[in-house]
């Protein structure tokens, strides 16, 4: 089981009272050496289900962008996730866009960030997750680096899917940040095609040269028209895609206005997020009809916002901007939650007997 972490409801002030990004290097680092001292818990399982040809204990993960490098897996694994994304990781190092550019809004309990796939580069990432001790399902989202042309995107991201096939449980290929210039029109269908024919190209290449398979998985943005995300859809089917991650940040305020941080310029997460979010992915499970598998990520500030993600046709959920808010309880919120939704309600199970 996890280990037991401190209440947040103490911690919480005394991050909100330094600049965010501080907070989050603080947090990253505590969470790295703290995963260095204790063993590796065993994830909590409740309602486990099988994905993608995976094994989650829970249904319950970790977003990227919490831990782009990777060095914290083995301290976040207390928190009691069924599985761990990381990332966003480019082939190249790069320091992201300047600073400042993480915002928090705590009246809408939100944030705003335009950290630009800020990271170590992929070579440091894969030396990092090799020495995790954490054995649980971990997920790599790949990025394409600021100064790759869009026309050369397709190259950084087999490179990334090349560099860490040997570690990665299943790649989530990131096209929707709306902090790297221009790499949302890769979700556009003349461009997200032959984008995903090569990586399905390369994902084959790879098992057959090393008899592992590791799913291949797209992240969307929540701005695309419901058009747009139909067609979306039609493509992911079309390139036996195995999963869709929905959805990444919004560049809309919705009913923000009266905030000043809202006018800054970024991706939007947290509970403003959620309809949106959410109803991306109604759409989304109604065109696909079961055929992939969808990750909710958007706005879960809650047990019951988790829950709503399952109803709304997810199979399984990511965390992030709720953590800050909420802390490590609401990832054991979220599981109970989610197991509930899944579990059959008491007249079935004797209906069944």
């Amino acid at each position: 089981m996890p280990f037991p972490l401190p209440p947040y409801d103490w911690l919480r002030p005394l991050l909100f009272a330094l600049d965010p990004e501080k907070a989050h290097e603080l947090t990253i680092a505590a969470l790295r050496r703290f995963g260095r001292l204790l063993p590796p818990p065993t994830p909590p399982t409740a309602a486990p289900v099988k994905v993608m040809g995976l094994n989650f204990p829970n249904r319950v993960g970790l977003a990227a962008g919490l831990d782009k490098n990777g060095v914290a897996v083995d301290g976040l694994a207390h928190f009691g996730f069924g599985f761990i994304e990381v990332g966003t990781v480019t082939p190249r190092p790069q320091p992201g866009n300047p600073k400042p550019r993480l915002f928090r809004l705590p009246e809408a309990k939100a944030l705003i960030n335009r950290m630009g796939f800020n990271n170590d580069g992929v070579a440091a990432l894969v030396q990092q997750v090799r020495l995790r001790r954490y054995r649980g399902i971990l997920g790599i989202n790949l990025g394409k680096n600021a100064t790759t042309p869009l026309e050369q995107a397709i190259d950084d991201y087999r490179s990334g899917l090349r560099s860490v096939w040997p570690v990665a449980d299943y790649v989530t290929i990131n096209i929707s940040s709306p902090n790297t210039q221009q790499l949302r029109a890769l979700q556009e269908r003349a461009a997200l095609a032959p984008l995903l024919a090569a990586l399905r190209e390369e994902t084959e290449r790879l098992q057959g040269q090393t008899g592992k398979r590791t799913p291949l998985v797209v992240k969307i943005a929540p701005d695309l028209d419901d058009e747009a995300i139909v067609a979306v859809a039609e493509t992911l089917v079309a390139h036996a895609i195995d999963g869709v991650i929905a959805t990444n940040t919004t560049v809309s305020r919705p009913n923000l206005a009266h905030l000043p941080a809202a006018a800054e310029a970024g991706g939007l997460s947290g509970a403003p997020l959620f309809a949106r979010s959410t109803e991306v992915v109604r759409l989304l499970a109604h065109h696909l009809a079961g055929k992939i598998p969808i990750i909710a990520a958007g706005g879960i500030l809650s047990g019951a916002d988790a829950a709503a993600k399952l109803a709304a046709g997810a199979t399984l959920v990511q965390l992030y901007t709720g953590l800050t808010y909420r802390g490590p309880q609401l990832v054991a919120e979220a599981i109970a939650a989610t197991a509930a939704e899944c579990s059959p309600p008491p007249q079935a199970v004797e209906q069944a007997k």
